[in-house]
């Protein structure tokens, strides 16, 4: 459970869900990490961090880089004196149809999406055992791929893969896993991806339905943080209630 010195680092915390999240969990009264590569973004996050009452941290990081990220661990630990939550939200959702493909993308896609949270796992796990708690953002397309998401939902898949092996490894020693799996929320995401047909496509399906908030995606997870500690929510799916396709 966050309590007022539980300290929480998030990734990607510079908009969106990451950014949201870090303002809710500093609500509950955790001091809160703030990771991301745009630190005039992050430094805006924190603001909204420190009117809560909480502190912030601003760790500039890339997460595709190991070096970076053995840091931005390491500075949370160091800064704030220790680590209870880790919340692995960077990502990048980079749609293409595999015959018109740029491989540099998959690679991205797989440096972020999933090695980055890999790493970054594995640096926070010894300050996180007894009664540590891992949250990794996955994604609808984690469950089910689609036309156009083929790379995409392969690092989502592994993002599933990677957290319920990690779950097995590390329940005796109190470790409590979470899997969010977002469906359509209006974010970032979609700005970034390379095929303008796809972006347009995508951008229609948003505004056709009343898609889901960042703070949605963000109460789930401080829900999943506010168990007592023996209740490990594992996985928790969240999808607009107009989004009938996967």
């Amino acid at each position: 459970m966050i309590e007022d010195d539980s300290v929480a680092l998030v990734t990607g915390a510079s908009s969106g869900i990451g950014a949201e999240t870090a303002v809710q969990l500093a609500e509950a009264g955790a001091d809160v990490a703030l990771a991301a590569r745009r630190e005039d973004r992050l430094r805006e996050v924190a603001e909204r961090v420190e009117a809560t009452g909480s502190e912030a941290l601003v760790v500039p990081a890339d997460v595709s880089e190991r070096d970076e990220v053995v840091r931005m661990v390491a500075d949370t630990v160091d800064e704030l004196g220790g680590l209870d939550v880790l919340v692995n939200n960077a990502g990048v959702m980079l749609l293409e149809a595999v015959a018109d493909a740029d491989p540099a993308n998959w690679r991205t896609m797989i440096e972020v999406n999933l090695i980055g949270l890999m790493n970054a796992t594995k640096e926070a796990l010894p300050h996180l055992r007894d009664g540590g708690h891992v949250i990794n953002v996955s994604s609808v397309a984690g469950r089910v791929a689609g036309e156009t998401s083929s790379g995409y939902s392969a690092t989502k898949f592994g993002v599933n893969a990677f957290t319920e092996g990690l779950r097995q490894e590390e329940a005796d020693d109190g470790l409590r896993t979470t899997l969010i799996e977002p469906g359509f929320v209006e974010t970032e995401l979609a700005d970034h991806i390379p095929d303008e047909d796809i972006q347009d496509h995508t951008e229609e399906m948003l505004q056709e339905m009343d898609v889901l908030q960042p703070e949605d995606i963000a109460r789930a997870i401080v829900y999943a943080t506010d168990q007592p500690e023996h209740v490990s929510v594992n996985e928790l799916m969240v999808r607009p209630t107009g989004q009938a396709q996967p």
